[in-house]
């Protein structure tokens, strides 16, 4: 915590921007780090957490170190993640802000001027996704002399990356593109958020991170994530004899080939005897039906992020993943359980044409540069 943060005598006024349930998940890890305090510790872990509250007294969040504005987004999988982990954040003690912040043309308006008072008072600004151009936006109005950058995945590898290099900030999996008049437009805010992400003798960036940061800028303080809260929270989980296989959205960003994907997923299956396939939220129902019609997987749509699920469990004694942000949590989250965490590459005959040039370097690069998991190789298909 900075000291330079808050008033004397009073804890520092930190407001939280999340879009996604793992950014939320980690808001809540790093407050659990720093010793953030919500309002009132939940003394009834076995109640339902809407009794829970009423119970605690007082209404939510009241007087917490931490607020958390939860930048809605309209998937409706990602929602539902999102209202979980509100829940949890809640039953923290920390205050939430739901903001219907695409819901028709003129939220994004009503979302920025309701927050920007809060925006002005705040002292720290934590956000899950510096690449959202509602999260640059919001940032050309805050004054805050604190900003931490906690784990959105695989991007954080990449953008401590371009941060280091002054690149201007561009998902992995986009980048070798040109950029659309969109892009053009909103250049200038993206700009001014890069500026207001890179130190100063006024400005102090943090990144929460469990991921591997190779290039580190000058002056960003660099935090390991290690999924305390977690691990404190929940399990250890009941193992179960099988293996368990976790789908990715490559096919959804345009990564892989969807027919492609969904035959190296048949081969993993088929060798290690995995019977259940837990599917990312942003995976299409379509692809999912085709999964289950082909495979014989039983798909699994979980409600809260894998972590915490895998944390709760039961799960297989073999966890089967592709590239991706599990590949460095997932082992963490495990930690002394005795769960498997392995690691199928991918073929660069799976990427699609409109796959950005870079993306099989950075795809090989989550897998190798991830901690105790077991590589496998690429699945050969028929």
């Amino acid at each position: 915590m900075s000291p330079r943060a808050g008033h004397a005598g009073h804890p520092p006024r930190t407001l939280a921007f999340v879009e996604s349930p793992v950014q939320l998940l980690n808001v809540l890890e790093w407050a659990h780090l720093r010793g953030l305090h919500g309002a009132d510790p939940d003394p009834l872990p076995s109640v339902p957490s809407q009794i829970r509250r009423t119970v605690a007294g007082g209404p939510p969040g009241a007087g917490a170190d931490l607020t958390v504005v939860v930048l809605s987004p309209t998937d409706p999988m990602t929602r539902g993640q999102l209202r979980r982990m509100a829940d949890l954040a809640r039953d923290e003690g920390y205050r939430v802000r739901w903001e219907e912040a695409r819901g028709g043309t003129t939220a994004p308006f009503h979302t920025i001027g309701g927050l920007a008072g809060s925006l002005r008072r705040a002292d720290r600004i934590v956000m899950g996704d510096p690449f959202s151009r509602y999260v640059q936006l919001l940032l050309t109005i805050t004054r805050a002399r604190d900003l931490v950058v906690v784990d959105d995945g695989t991007a954080t590898m990449e953008f401590v990356a371009q941060l280091a290099r002054g690149e201007r900030l561009v998902r992995w999996h986009r980048k070798g593109g040109r950029p659309g008049p969109r892009d053009l437009l909103f250049a200038p805010v993206s700009s001014s958020a890069r500026r207001r992400l890179t130190p100063s003798a006024h400005r102090r960036v943090e990144v929460f991170s469990s991921m591997p940061v190779t290039e580190t800028p000058e002056g960003v303080t660099v935090t390991a994530n290690d999924f305390a809260w977690t691990r404190a929270r929940f399990g250890p989980p009941r193992i179960t004899k099988g293996a368990d296989l976790v789908g990715t959205s490559l096919v959804e960003t345009g990564v892989v080939d969807a027919d492609h994907y969904l035959e190296a997923v048949r081969a993993l299956a088929k060798t290690h005897g995995a019977t259940r396939y837990f599917a990312h939220r942003r995976e299409s129902t379509d692809k999912l039906h085709r999964l289950a019609t082909e495979t014989g997987l039983e798909i699994v749509r979980p409600d809260l992020p894998l972590e915490l699920i895998a944390r709760r469990g039961p799960i297989g004694r073999t966890i089967l993943s592709f590239p991706s942000t599990v590949v460095h949590t997932l082992p963490l989250a495990l930690t002394g359980t005795g769960v498997r965490v392995a690691v199928c590459d991918i073929d660069p005959t799976w990427l699609t044409d409109s796959a950005s040039p870079r993306a099989q370097g950075f795809l090989s690069g989550v897998t190798g540069t991830a901690r105790d998991v077991h590589r496998l190789a690429a699945v050969g298909l028929a």
